[in-house]
C-alpha cells in the first residue's frame, strides 16, 4: 500500500519511522516531510495545511491511506476532503478537531457532560476579561481560544502579568483571530500528566503516559514552547489513576463528542493534572502530540498501520494493542532564541556517532548534510529498561550532536 503522512515534524518523523516497521506499507510518502523523514519516505513540497494541493497528490499518485498528524490541516478539514475524495484517511473530521481548534468549545464540553476541568469565564472583551482579573486575582490562566503553535497559554503569576497576557492576545493579535476570544481559569495545582488514545468513536485504547516539559529551561523556567523534552511512562500515572481517568475523563468524552454529533476517530490526546481533589483535564488535542509521540510510539510493539486502519474502519475493539515494559526519554536540542528569535542554516554535526534515535523536527538535507531549518532542531531519544537509563543514554547522544547556537534543557526526566 502506498501510504501519505501529512507534516513535516519531529512527531510525524516517528510516526514514519513506525509505520515504515509495517509490512503491509509499500511506499511511504510524507508532505512537506524534512531532512530526516527522507531517509524513511519520499518527501512532496507541499505545505501541511494546503488541503486542495495534499488532496490533488494523494488522487493523483494514488495514494491508498492518508495519516494527517498536525492540528491545522485536522481543523481545516483536511479528513473531510479526502474521504470525499474516496481517499481513507486517519484523523478526525473536521467537526471533531474543533476539541482542540476551540478552547471555548472544549471547555463547555467539559462543563456539559461533567468532566472533571477547572472553574473557568470565557470573554470576548479584553475589558470585561481584566476586570474579572482584578476581581479573581492571581495566580490565574489565560488561554486564547483557538490554535497557537502550543503557546497560547499563559500561566500568570499576578494580575498585571494576567492583563498583559489579554492584550497581547485580544488587541495586538500575536495569535491572530485565535484570541478573539479567551478562556479565563483557575490555576489547579499539581503534576502534569499526557495520556494519548487511539479511539474510533466507540473504543477508547490509551497509550503509555508521559510527560512534557514545556517550559524552555531548567526548572521550568522561562517561555511557554511546543515542548522541550519527554519520556514515558510517567511514574506518577498509577493504575488506580488509570481507572479513575477511564471512568471519569475518557469514555465520556467519547460519548459526550457523539452526543454532539461530533464522532472523534483518530488520537484524542488528554493533558491531565493530578490535582488533590482527583485528576482534571486542561486540554485536549486532536492528534498525537509532540514531542510526547517520540517516547510513546517506540514502546510501541503492535503494527502502527494494524492499529490506524481499525480506527477509521470503526473495528478498534478487534485490536489488542501491546507494549514494551520499558521506559523513552527525549531531549529536544532546540536552536538559540526558540521560541522567540532565532537563526537557522547551521549544518549539523555528529548524527552518525548516535546510538539511539535522533527524531528530525526542523532539519533540511543538501549534499548528504543536515542543517537547521526551525527551532526544535532535533529530538534525540532513547529507550531503556528503566527511565534513569533512558534520560542517560539520551544525554549521551546529545552529547555527540552539535551546531551552532544550540540549546536544551539538562533536567529531562528529573522532575
Amino acid at each position: 500500500m502506498k501510504v501519505l503522512v501529512v507534516g513535516g515534524g519531529g512527531r510525524e518523523h516517528a510516526v514514519i519511522e513506525k509505520l515504515s516497521q509495517s509490512e503491509k506499507i509499500d511506499k511511504l510518502y510524507a508532505a512537506p516531510g524534512n531532512g530526516g523523514i527522507a531517509a524513511k519516505a519520499e518527501c512532496v513540497d507541499i505545505k501541511a495545511t494546503d488541503v486542495e494541493g495534499i488532496c490533488s497528490f494523494a488522487k493523483n499518485n494514488g495514494m491508498d491511506f492518508v495519516v494527517v498528524t498536525p492540528d491545522d490541516p485536522l481543523c481545516l478539514g483536511m479528513v473531510d476532503r479526502l474521504e470525499k475524495e474516496g481517499i481513507k484517511a486517519f484523523g478526525p473530521e473536521k467537526k471533531a478537531a474543533v476539541i482542540e481548534g476551540s478552547k471555548v468549545f472544549a471547555k463547555e464540553l467539559m462543563k456539559k457532560y461533567g468532566i472533571p476541568t477547572a472553574p473557568f469565564e470565557i470573554f470576548d472583551d479584553p475589558d470585561k476579561a481584566c476586570e474579572y482579573i482584578d476581581e479573581h486575582g492571581a495566580p490565574i490562566v489565560i488561554k486564547a481560544d483557538g490554535l497557537a503553535l502550543g503557546k497560547g497559554v499563559t500561566v500568570a503569576k499576578t494580575t498585571e502579568e494576567a492583563k498583559a497576557a489579554v492584550f497581547a492576545i485580544m488587541k495586538d493579535k500575536i495569535f491572530g483571530e485565535s484570541g478573539n476570544r479567551i478562556v479565563i481559569e483557575d490555576c489547579l495545582c499539581g503534576p502534569e500528566v499526557s495520556v494519548l488514545a487511539f479511539t474510533d468513536g466507540k473504543t477508547i485504547k490509551p497509550m503509555v503516559s508521559s510527560q512534557d516539559h514545556k517550559r524552555a529551561y531548567d526548572n521550568d523556567e522561562g517561555p511557554n514552547t511546543g515542548g522541550m523534552g519527554t519520556f514515558a511512562p510517567s511514574p506518577l500515572y498509577t493504575g488506580t489513576i488509570a481507572e479513575e481517568c477511564v471512568k471519569k475523563i475518557f469514555v465520556p468524552t467519547v460519548r459526550a463528542m457523539n452526543s454532539e454529533d461530533r464522532k472523534f476517530k483518530g488520537v484524542l490526546y488528554f493533558g491531565l493534572m493530578l490535582t488533590e481533589k482527583g485528576v482534571m483535564v486542561i486540554e485536549y488535542n486532536a492528534r498525537f502530540g509532540d514531542p510526547e509521540t517520540q517516547v510513546v510510539l517506540p514502546l510501541l510493539k503492535t503494527d502502527l498501520f494494524d492499529i490506524m486502519t481499525a480506527v477509521t474502519d470503526e473495528r478498534l475493539d478487534e485490536i489488542d494493542i501491546e507494549w514494551e515494559e520499558k521506559a523513552a526519554a527525549c531531549v529536544v536540542m532546540a536552536s538559540g532564541g526558540y521560541p522567540k528569535k532565532y537563526e537557522t542554516g547551521y549544518e549539523i554535526f555528529g548524527l552518525d556517532k548516535v546510538l539511539g534515535t535522533v527524531y528530525h523536527a526542523g532539519t533540511k538535507e543538501k549534499d548528504g548534510k543536515f542543517f537547521t531549518s526551525g527551532g526544535r532542531v532535533l529530538g534525540v531519544t532513547a529507550v531503556g529498561e528503566t527511565l534513569a537509563e533512558a534520560v542517560k543514554a539520551a544525554y549521551s547522544d546529545v552529547g555527540k550532536i552539535s551546531f551552532k547556537n544550540a540549546f536544551f534543557r539538562q533536567d529531562i526526566g528529573k522532575k
